[in-house]
């Protein structure tokens, strides 16, 4: 079953443009994502899906594969599908482009769950919430599971509620990394659908997926990572970084 991860990365990024080629420890961003994603065992393939001439020649400087794809694709799920739509792959990985400390083990995860079990056609990564502070910013995504692993809301708002207090540890609280893994048939098929109520309300696509009835399997995680966003995000990185190279020195 060959399975091949894409990294989007896409060049005007609306809350901080370029972002993709902003420099950690003299590397692109994009670059240590690409890093990651090459150590893991459970993907043949590892593509970038870039939007614009200088991230594609800036990919190919450091040796990633990568294919140029159409700027005005509405998510990065639009911009994989775009990728490996002539390709012969069976599971596909979407690794974020803006997530320089990415688990190889997370994305490995992913691809097991689908490989295993043919009848789950998209997976995620959540994470144990251990703060409040997470659990009530609107930019961390919550995520609810049933007993067996599937996802049963994503939202911006602290879910599930907890009445009488704003944040407890039991039940637990997940966020999500935003890793996706689907079997390429169902992604194809996935942008092709309309944005859905709920979808449109949140401003999350995996929500496309639960209104079409469509089961989300989610493995868990206890590796931190963190999205880049702002330029103020990068400055974090960059401090992470280096924390993370004096570690191991």
């Amino acid at each position: 079953m060959k399975t091949i991860g894409v990294i989007p990365a896409r060049f005007g990024s609306t809350r901080f443009p370029m972002k993709v080629l902003g420099q950690i420890g003299g590397k692109p961003l994009v670059r240590h994502v690409w890093e990651k994603a090459c150590l893991c065992r459970q993907l043949d393939e590892v593509l970038i899906a870039c939007d614009h001439d200088e991230v594609f020649k800036t990919a190919r400087l450091f040796g990633a594969q990568a294919v140029m794809t159409d700027p005005h694709h509405p998510s990065g799920s639009d911009r994989i599908a775009e990728a490996v739509k002539e390709r012969e792959v069976d599971v596909v990985v979407n690794i974020q482009g803006d997530e320089p400390f990415i688990d190889p083990a997370a994305i490995d995860a992913l691809a097991v769950l689908l490989k295993q079990d043919a009848a789950i056609l998209m997976a995620t990564v959540i994470k144990e919430i251990s703060c409040e502070a997470d659990f009530l910013n609107p930019n961390v995504v919550k995520c609810v599971v049933d007993g067996q692993g599937n996802a049963l809301y994503f939202s911006r708002a602290p879910i599930p509620h907890h009445r009488g207090k704003t944040f407890a540890l039991t039940p637990k609280n997940y966020k999500h990394l935003g890793l996706y893994a689907y079997r390429k048939s169902f992604l194809i098929e996935f942008t092709r659908w309309p944005k859905g109520a709920l979808e449109s309300a949140e401003e999350l696509e995996q929500l496309r997926a639960l209104e079409h009835g469509v089961r989300i399997k989610t493995t868990v995680t206890e590796h931190e990572s963190m999205a880049v966003d702002t330029p103020e995000d990068l400055q974090k990185a960059n401090a992470w970084y280096a924390k993370l190279k004096s570690a191991t020195k």
